[in-house]
């Protein structure tokens, strides 16, 4: 009904999903500022564990780029180094998509016109 698959294809291949999650989670994780102990996504804590290697990361990126080195470090020793991956990847898929934007629009086709 109207639904071409060339076109969904053409867009999703062309949104770049993995760079908007990426920058939305550090938007998220700056907004909460680490402060707020109440919400977790942790599934161990959610299900009643005391101990999780991976609980506090997030906190720890949070407090991280509000400044609070000390406490980041405190809060996880590795939320300061998987801040500066994260960004890293972001930096690196900014470039794969100027780049790619750029081979896209040096490499079109040219509109020939049919006088048929």
């Amino acid at each position: 009904m109207g639904y071409e698959r060339g076109i969904w294809s053409k867009w999703h291949a062309a949104f770049p999903t993995e760079l908007i999650c990426w920058v939305a989670a550090l938007v998220f994780l700056y907004v909460s500022g680490g402060h707020n102990p109440h919400f977790t996504l942790c599934p161990l804590e959610n299900a009643g564990f005391d101990w999780c290697p991976g609980c506090g990361l997030g906190r720890s990126i949070g407090l991280f780029m509000h400044g609070e080195v000390v406490a980041s470090f405190h809060m996880h020793w590795l939320g300061i180094p998987a801040f500066f991956i994260i960004v890293h990847r972001i930096y690196t898929l900014l470039i794969n998509e100027y780049n790619n934007r750029l081979i896209d629009q040096n490499h079109e086709q040219p509109q020939y016109i049919d006088d048929h």
